[in-house]
């Protein structure tokens, strides 16, 4: 009983000094969960959507392309319930331009590319009924990579992931100005 703390005036010899009570770890949890809604702190990948957003149809040419699947996703991560029929939409996200373009950055002294670069653009618009929303806005994401003939299958699997990574990143960017509407 030689550690006893010291507690509200009395001493308590059953915990060894620093060793916490039961609640104590709750207590930390109930804190920083306050503190971080206190500051608008949401989890990556749930951005609260307006009323206006919770239906909304993604018109766009391609919809299998990395982008627009990233967006489907984060759309019903976020709440929104996307319909598959124009007119029963809240809101149509029309996705104008999706395109990745690559350019060589570098080249070796045998004239072969050692560096790419990937621009992911995307230019959409936001529509509810005949009022814009949102007029048509671009937004785009440039991501560089080592290449390697040596190494063309995995250079080519890194150069496919970089684009899912790009996507996703856009999508993003999309909902938050969804958000924001």
């Amino acid at each position: 009983m030689s550690w006893g703390l010291v507690k509200l005036g009395r001493i308590r010899a059953d915990r060894p000094p620093g060793e916490r009570g039961p609640c104590a770890g709750r207590l930390s949890i109930a804190f920083v969960a306050l503190v971080l809604s206190a500051c608008g702190f949401h989890l990556q990948g749930r951005t609260p959507l307006p009323d206006v957003v919770k239906a909304p149809y993604v018109q766009t040419a391609d919809r299998q392309s990395e982008f627009a699947v990233s967006l489907q996703r984060a759309l019903i991560s976020s709440g929104a319930r996307p319909v598959q029929q124009k007119d029963e939409a809240s809101v149509v996200v029309s996705i104008i331009k999706d395109e990745v373009q690559r350019r060589t950055l570098s080249v070796s002294a045998q004239n072969q590319p050692d560096e790419y670069e990937l621009t992911y653009t995307v230019r959409f618009s936001v529509t509810a009924g005949d009022k814009e929303l949102l007029p048509p806005t671009d937004i785009s994401n440039v991501r560089s990579f080592a290449f390697s003939e040596q190494l063309l299958l995995a250079k080519n699997h890194e150069e496919m992931i970089l684009r899912q990574d790009m996507a996703h990143d856009l999508a993003d960017m999309v909902m938050r100005r969804l958000a924001r509407l």
